[in-house]
């Protein structure tokens, strides 16, 4: 079974032309690097805004994407309101991810703690919320990324592997 990774791109620019996304580009290409599995992908494009963000994740949701990944919109300024998007679709929320994402950020800038990551479920899907720029998306998803795969496997989204030079995926004995 091939997992389905759905990339969310949240950017009036970017959704309007005006602005190349590298978010998107960035997220996949870290997957890419890092799953050995076959993986599915496609990336969406779309405006900022709790409606814009709530509503492509209910429908990624409802479609089975097993893991959704919604970079950008995570910051503090007006238009950022990814997290309350992702709160309105997620069922069980993961605090954890976005505890060890600005722990590790905090490492590398001291504007980590103005981000608010954040992770959680719904249905069979594992949400992710990430930053833009693609460095700090690398950053986030080395900190997180070996609880994903037993995560997918704990909700019947489907079995990922990783590589264990780059990221080695925990799974307890047996799982």
């Amino acid at each position: 079974m091939t997992v389905w990774a759905a990339i969310v791109v949240v950017s009036d620019r970017a959704s309007r032309g005006e602005y190349e996304d590298k978010g998107g580009p960035g997220c996949e290409d870290w997957l890419r690097g890092v799953v050995t599995t076959p993986l599915s992908i496609t990336r969406h494009i779309i405006p900022d805004g709790r409606e814009s963000v709530a509503t492509m994740v209910q429908q990624l949701v409802d479609e089975e994407a097993g893991l959704i990944l919604v970079t950008g919109g995570t910051g503090p300024a007006p238009r950022d309101e990814t997290p309350e998007g992702v709160s309105d679709v997620i069922e069980k929320e993961l605090a954890g991810f976005g505890e060890e994402m600005r722990r590790a950020s905090l490492l590398e800038v001291p504007t980590a703690i103005l981000s608010r990551q954040s992770a959680g479920i719904a249905g069979k899907s594992l949400i992710i919320t990430l930053p833009g720029k693609p460095s700090a998306i690398a950053t986030c998803l080395n900190a997180v990324f070996a609880a994903v795969p037993y995560c997918l496997d704990l909700i019947g989204a489907g079995r990922i592997e990783t590589d264990p030079q780059k990221i080695e995926a925990f799974r307890p004995k047996g799982a």
